[in-house]
């Protein structure tokens, strides 16, 4: 009677282990989703300030347009690195457009800021499900008694996309 009592709790403990497993593995799912269409509103918005470049040059006197972006496409950067680059774009972008009035009156300028507007409410969205994600899967890795079965697979605290925490070890992309 008492191997049948322990054979029905090992059981039930491993029921649970692997649907907290299984649980975990669905996190993991939706980060590797949300991780993947951030890369590609990313790339959308690298591609948007690529086009820019012509664009400024072909309308204003300058020469050296965007430099730091150009040097991009050569680095493997994490997505948190590359918004941050692709932000500091940005912001020399919209210089341009107030150092030089006459670029708000090309009609290929205003769609390329159009398009970047737009991606910029895509990648709000987007930071915001990735890291509701990311706070559902930390409370898991940090909650009993889910966190023992974090213990035993090395299930660990993911960053949230906020900038503040830069991780190397998250998905490298190149461009």
């Amino acid at each position: 009677m008492a191997i049948i009592f322990i054979i029905v709790i090992l059981c039930i403990i491993m029921i649970w282990h692997i649907n907290t497993f299984n649980r975990f593995q669905s996190y993991i799912i939706r980060i590797n989703e949300a991780e993947a269409n951030i890369d590609s509103i990313l790339r959308k918005r690298y591609d948007l300030l690529n086009k820019s470049i012509g664009v400024i040059k072909s309308n204003t006197d300058e020469k050296k347009v965007l430099e730091d972006l150009s040097d991009l496409r050569s680095q493997k950067l994490t997505n948190f690195d590359l918004d941050r680059k692709i932000y500091d774009a940005i912001n020399e972008f919209n210089k341009y457009k107030e150092e030089h009035k006459d670029l708000k009156k090309c009609e290929g300028f205003m769609k390329i800021e159009l398009s970047i507007n737009e991606t910029e409410a895509e990648i709000e969205a987007l930071r915001k499900y990735y890291n509701d994600i990311i706070t559902d899967y930390n409370k898991m890795v940090k909650s009993f008694p889910s966190n023992i079965a974090g213990l035993l697979c090395k299930f660990k605290n993911k960053n949230y996309f906020d900038g503040k925490e830069l991780n190397k070890n998250k998905n490298e992309i190149k461009l």
